[in-house]
């Protein structure tokens, strides 16, 4: 297996001198004869001055654009002034090797002990498989540190490719996962751990962790990252195990894992707005498919000259007869012209002579003379038989050009691809539906309960409530402490006075997510499923999202998704519906902890299965590997698609429009170029304050005598939603770093996110 290796001199001298170059030739000169040997083979070299953000952009590039399996850089990992290597590289990698960097330390000591004043750092570089180290910038120490580091590399690199290391364990004497089944082959491999742990430091420096003694390396992906509900908080994660991903990055892995769904027959109606097309369409027949005529006026014979004539009209003489003598026919524009006519007198050109009894026109003169074909549509002018109007994949917009088309050729329906159904739930033990009504016998507790004694009580209420009659979610009332199947409204200022203990004063808050994603949704023309909001219990979420995986192709929830103790979607997605997260957070503001997964269509009612219940109102909860079954309309088993937003409004909101809509729009067959919404430079009005993190921030744009303009919404807190209220696009402004501008100023260009319609 050949490894591909970029290489990256960080000098100042070099970099205006290229001769100066010492230890870059020394690192492509020991590539050369691994190359020999087919194992490493040079793909690019690059020399760049001692600055750290230039060093940065960088490595980043070449890591997302070349992809190299191995980067190195040779410079600037010492304590002189401009030695900022280090520094540059480490916020990309997040999967430090200390070992890599202990066993270059440990043999470049054996040489020199000024080695100890080398800092170089290694791992991989975040939303990559590019493995980068950091090498000093002398030739000698180079040749050190590459002895070492290629002797132990390539089997890094071979996991990082997604191999399990045969080779490598084969070497050791080490057996194979699956031969570890019996109890002579378990002492074995105790027996190859003792030893194995003997001789790590004399000269394998192989460091993985086994559950019993050496056994092949699992990647990462095969084991859930999320905790295990079913154990104490106490066990949860204390620091998130998602790598943190660019957004662009994100972007671009929701396109790959959404597909365009089946193709339906679909009738040319006012609900076809917003799909695409999935076959070509043609003429059946040309258009128009006789002469008509192009203006109100008079049909007639061209060699008619100016003068008085009668006049008659559709109702008073047949089109397919040929006119009496010195008559013209009265014609209305687009109506057939009669037998034996071939142009059209504009009525402007006529004048009024003579009306009959009923004020009808009898006579009319003619004040000018017209060509052969004057104001006439002929045969096939607007579109031939056999010709293309429309092509697949034409998105169908809802200014009704596109239906007007396919009317226009007499299309009754035509095919396009199938819009996903969208499935929205909102998690959480605080919510409040605002749609419900009050119970018919309300209650006023004497004492409200603390929000620490209702988010203990409200999962066992609600956990028997819904297996009590599972057809009938539990709404909370946070006043009480109560879950009850009987809807209320009850307010979140309700009950409180302003004698009551601060810890007494918490009642909930109203759900806001759902209603804001379903007008959102519906405005775009999506078919909306509410699922309601799921208590903060694993039964109710399992019994919300496979009622959503039975019934939808897309799962919106919000909340849930980050660190809290009862955040468990994460968990559910990975533990208990087999599904597969593609990230779980994401380097922007707001919306960090948004995740993105795919989930295998489960059977909802398992049948001849031991999992299969007896009992209709419980929830099986052991983990397991779902069956696949036929999609929503009967179309080959399919992954569902599942986005966990942030709780707090905007944070949601912000990233429906980012990650959501291409998602939709992608699964609805739009070309993968036109999902991501449209993007325009516009000029600020205040200065703009940066985030380490790139961030979207909330603006309306308008038209002005200047151009574009974007004003900000005011506060940015992403529980705000006010900031979105009239908003219609988002900043794009990039991260704050260091040593950079820490603003942008007032009228400068910025890119723009629209989202909806410019104001002017």
């Amino acid at each position: 297996m050949t490894y591909r290796v970029s290489v990256i001199t960080v000098s100042d001298t070099a970099a205006a001198d290229a001769s100066k170059d010492l230890s870059g030739p020394a690192i492509k000169s020991i590539l050369l004869e691994s190359a020999q040997n087919g194992k490493f083979a040079l793909e690019s070299s690059k020399i760049v001055p001692d600055d750290e953000k230039f060093i940065r952009n960088t490595v980043k590039s070449i890591a997302e654009n070349e992809k190299p399996d191995l980067l190195i850089t040779t410079g600037g990992t010492g304590f002189g002034v401009r030695d900022r290597t280090p520094e540059a590289i480490t916020p990309l990698i997040d999967r430090p090797a200390p070992g890599i960097v202990h066993l270059m330390m440990a043999d470049s000591l054996k040489h020199t002990r000024f080695a100890s004043l080398s800092r170089p750092v290694a791992g991989v570089i975040a939303g990559t498989s590019t493995f980068v180290v950091t090498l000093p910038g002398s030739p000698k120490a180079v040749k050190e540190n590459m002895t070492s580091l290629l002797e132990v590399i390539d089997h890094a690199l071979d996991l990082l490719r997604g191999d399990k290391g045969e080779t490598v364990h084969k070497q050791l004497g080490v057996m194979d996962r699956q031969s570890l089944g019996t109890t002579s082959d378990v002492g074995q491999a105790k027996e190859h751990s003792v030893t194995h742990q003997q001789q790590q430091h004399q000269h394998h420096h192989h460091h993985h962790h086994h559950p019993v003694g050496h056994v092949i390396p699992t990647p990462r992906t095969a084991q859930p990252l999320s905790h295990d509900p079913s154990q104490p908080v106490s066990n949860r994660n204390r620091v998130s195990p998602w790598p943190l991903i660019t957004f662009e990055k994100a972007v671009s892995l929701v396109l790959q894992h959404c597909k365009p769904l089946e193709t339906i027959t679909h009738p040319v109606d006012s609900k076809l707005s917003g799909h695409v097309t999935a076959e070509d369409v043609y003429a059946p027949h040309n258009v128009p498919n006789t002469k008509t005529s192009n203006v109100d006026g008079y049909a007639l014979p061209s060699t008619f000259r100016p003068g008085v004539y009668d006049v008659v009209t559709p109702e008073t003489h047949s089109i397919h007869q040929r006119l009496p003598i010195d008559t013209i026919m009265r014609i209305n524009t687009g109506a057939p012209l009669p037998y034996g006519t071939d142009a059209v007198i504009m009525v402007e050109d006529t004048k009024l002579v003579q009306t009959d009894e009923d004020g009808e026109e009898d006579e009319v003169e003619m004040l000018a003379a017209v060509d052969p074909g004057e104001n006439v549509r002929q045969p096939g002018s607007d579109v031939m038989k056999g010709e293309k109007v429309m092509d697949v994949g034409e998105i169908i917009g809802s200014n009704g050009g596109e239906i007007g088309t396919l009317v226009f050729v007499g299309r009754k329906e035509i095919k396009v691809h199938r819009k996903p159904v969208v499935a929205i739930l909102s998690t959480g033990n605080e919510l409040l539906d605002i749609t419900s009504d009050p119970p018919p016998h309300p209650t006023t507790p004497s004492a409200p309960a603390s929000p620490l004694h209702l988010s203990r009580q409200v999962s066992q209420v609600a956990s028997r409530r819904s297996s009590a009659n599972p057809s009938r979610r539990p709404s909370f009332n946070p006043l009480t402490g109560v879950a009850s199947t009987h809807p209320q409204r009850p307010s979140p200022l309700a009950a409180i006075t302003t004698d009551d203990p601060p810890s007494e004063k918490w009642t909930g808050v109203w759900d806001t997510n759902r209603p804001s994603l379903k007008a959102a949704l519906e405005g775009l023309g999506y078919e909306v499923i509410d699922l309601g909001i799921v208590p903060d219990t694993v039964e109710a979420h399992l019994r919300a999202l496979r009622e959503g995986l039975d019934k939808a192709d897309v799962i919106l929830t919000t909340g849930g998704s980050s660190m809290g103790s009862t955040d468990l979607l994460k968990p559910i997605i990975e533990r208990h519906l087999g599904g597969t997260i593609h990230f779980g957070r994401v380097a922007i503001k707001p919306g960090k902890p948004t995740t993105f997964a795919t989930i295998p269509h489960p059977q909802t009612e398992p049948v001849d299965s031991p999992q299969a219940t007896s009992d209709p109102n419980s929830v099986d909860l052991t983990p397991s590997e779902p069956t696949i079954t036929s999609g929503i309309t009967g179309q080959n088993p399919r992954k569902r698609v599942i986005f966990a937003l942030p709780g707090n409004p905007a944070s949601a909101l912000v990233m429906f429009w980012q990650f959501v809509v291409p998602a939709l729009r992608r699964m609805g067959g739009w070309p993968k170029e036109r999902c991501k919404l449209p993007r325009v430079k516009v000029q600020i009005n205040e200065d703009v304050w940066l985030d380490p993190r790139p961030e979207f921030h909330r603006v309306v744009v308008r038209w002005t005598s200047s151009g574009l303009a974007a004003f900000s919404t005011g506060g940015q807190r992403s529980s705000r939603v006010a900031s979105l209220a009239g908003a219609n696009g988002f900043l794009a402004l990039p991260a704050k770093v260091e040593g950079g501008k820490s603003k942008l100023e007032k009228g400068s260009l910025v890119e723009a996110v629209i989202v909806g319609e410019l104001q002017v």
